[in-house]
């Protein structure tokens, strides 16, 4: 495995912060920013591998859509115990993709992983039992996002599961102020400085769009899912299970 990079993208002044891009800069440090930057996402991780082995069926696919460096990916490949699967890894970095080539490479799991770089909207799912979104619909736009996922239950077989890690929002403004603030203070122990988080504040600034869990379980539900609720949260941050 690659040794650890730090993360100081939005460590300097920046004159004009640009939109946030899952380019080589964030490939490189991106194990540190995202255990920095997300509270429980160890936790989301280890969760999937769990998932994995009571809902994958044999002879079936899985699919890690937005894989980044295939950390889900590798957890459902640890924990799988049906026979046959195939898991695949969608990015539309292309970046992200050959790191991931890289990572799986390196890994010793048996289960065999494709990697695909494409919009993970054109992604047509066949014979799946578990699928992945992990903080990734967050970057998709909202009007696209119950198209989506409607196509992804499609896929999925009878009893199949979808995993969705979001940041969310909360209607209540002072809940929301407060969770913000959490958070902030999580990235601060985490050593992240003001600036750091303000200037990344600003890049993901109307690229990553938050919605009310109560949001996202309406849309599972509109979208086909039978079992639809939230399994993990921390903070303004939280993952979701729904069952087909």
């Amino acid at each position: 495995m690659h040794d650890i990079n730090p993360d100081t993208i939005y460590a300097n002044p920046l004159a004009e912060v640009s939109r946030f891009a899952f380019d080589q800069r964030v490939v490189d440090v991106f194990p540190d920013m995202i255990k920095r930057s997300v509270p429980g996402y160890a936790t989301i991780i280890n969760m999937i591998g769990n998932l994995a082995e009571r809902y994958v069926q044999a002879n079936s696919q899985c699919y890690d859509l937005g894989c980044s460096l295939g950390a889900a990916t590798l957890a459902m490949r640890h924990r799988i115990q049906a026979a046959d699967c195939k898991i695949i890894g969608v990015d539309n970095s292309a970046a992200m993709i050959a790191r991931c080539q890289q990572v799986i490479a390196a890994d010793s799991g048996e289960v065999p992983v494709e990697l695909v770089e494409a919009q993970i909207q054109d992604v047509v799912l066949h014979n799946a039992s578990m699928a992945v979104l992990n903080f990734t619909l967050q970057f998709i736009p909202v009007e696209e996002r119950l198209e989506m996922l409607r196509s992804i239950c499609a896929g999925l077989n009878p009893g199949g599961v979808l995993i969705i890690s979001e940041k969310v929002a909360f209607d209540d403004e002072p809940h929301q102020h407060l969770m913000t603030e959490l958070h902030h203070n999580f990235k601060r122990a985490n050593g992240y400085s003001d600036l750091e988080i303000a200037q990344k504040r600003a890049a993901i600034e109307n690229y990553l769009i938050p919605e009310t869990l109560d949001a996202h379980r309406q849309r599972l539900r509109q979208a086909g899912f039978n079992s639809v609720d939230v399994w993990f949260q921390c903070f303004n941050f939280a993952s979701l299970i729904a069952i087909k």
